[in-house]
């Protein structure tokens, strides 16, 4: 088996599952409202809040998060990719824990932080699952791989 078909077999193969489309909607529809918030309310969730956790170009990467976001997160809704989506989406709950929680955690201690990180960490949780168990057998991953062996 060559590599490419490895990769495509490695992204698209997923459980045969139909429970997985619970966690779908859920991980897809929160990143996809907090995706267009970044771009309705700006100041708040975008620009201004990127501004306030310290980022250079605050404008650049509260749209250029948005933007994943919202592709992902449609991504992850539709179960097409699944498990590449979830990366940058990982990448971007890291980036929240570090830029936000973790200076909590410095100064405020565990449990003022744990109170304030209990939704990244079960977004966190879930898109580890994604990226482990795929988009589940009611997905276009499914459909595209159907019939092809495993």
């Amino acid at each position: 088996m060559n590599s490419a078909k490895k990769f495509k077999g490695l992204v698209l193969n997923t459980v045969n599952d139909n429970r997985v489309i619970i966690i779908r909607i859920i991980v897809g529809l929160i990143f996809l409202s907090e995706g267009i918030q970044k771009f309705m309310f700006p100041e708040l969730d975008g620009t201004g809040r990127f501004e306030k956790i310290g980022f250079a170009n605050p404008a650049f990467w509260a749209y250029f998060t948005g933007s994943f976001e919202i592709i992902c997160g449609s991504l992850v809704l539709m179960g097409l990719l699944v498990r590449m989506a979830a990366i940058p989406l990982f990448i971007i709950m890291m980036t929240a824990f570090v830029t936000t929680k973790w200076p909590i955690l410095i100064t405020k201690g565990f449990w003022a932080m744990a109170h304030e990180y209990r939704t990244d960490f079960a977004m966190t949780l879930l898109l580890i699952h994604l990226f482990i168990y795929g988009a589940g057998s009611l997905s276009f991953d499914k459909m595209r791989n159907k019939g092809k062996k495993r």
